[in-house]
């Protein structure tokens, strides 16, 4: 794992894009803060800017680091889950412009994979997770899925867990204007 993560740094660092195992499905990253990284993903997927994408955090602490306000709510959601939960967020603070939906919202997940918290950890920053699937087309549930336009897209595809089936979408939490949780995606 650590000659993987050592290779995927790597492209991260140049604003590459990689394609890597997450705690759900294969994703296609990019370092969060760079706008011509996110700009890859979007021409590698074939995706419309407008629609907006996830970014993973490796901690709590790095949450805190791009979002102003975190409610109390959601600290009790987040301590008491297993599942992967995805969270959306208002006005975050230090990513690419074109990593934040056009209502200034973003969906984040603090990773519970050992290969992505080891990943961001090290990079420092956030990474892009978004499906490595052309926009429009059905999520890959293994890599052998992935579509062959994207594995020739990438800069990097990460060699590890080729042969596993993704446990699929993550919960998906948002936070409403008085600061309680709606769920859209369980």
């Amino acid at each position: 794992m650590e000659k993987e993560l050592k290779i995927a740094l790597s492209h991260l660092d140049k604003g590459g894009v990689i394609l890597y195992p997450t705690d759900t499905v294969w994703g296609l990253g990019c370092d969060a803060t760079k706008e011509h990284a996110v700009d890859k993903i979007y021409e590698i997927k074939r995706r419309k800017a407008s629609k907006s994408l996830i970014i993973l955090v490796d901690s709590f602490e790095m949450l805190q680091e791009y979002v102003s306000i975190i409610p109390e709510e959601v600290k009790r959601v987040l301590s008491n889950t297993i599942k992967p939960t995805t969270i959306i967020y208002r006005n975050p603070i230090g990513l690419a412009s074109n990593v934040v939906a056009i209502d200034t919202s973003i969906a984040i997940r603090i990773v519970q994979d050992e290969f992505c918290q080891s990943l961001i950890k090290k990079f420092g920053k956030p990474i892009v997770s978004t499906s490595a699937n052309i926009s429009g087309e059905g999520t890959p549930r293994s890599f052998k899925e992935i579509d062959p336009s994207i594995l020739d897209a990438v800069d990097y595809v990460v060699n590890l867990r080729h042969d596993e089936v993704t446990k699929g979408s993550s919960r998906l939490i948002k936070i409403l204007d008085d600061g309680t949780t709606e769920t859209l995606r369980d």
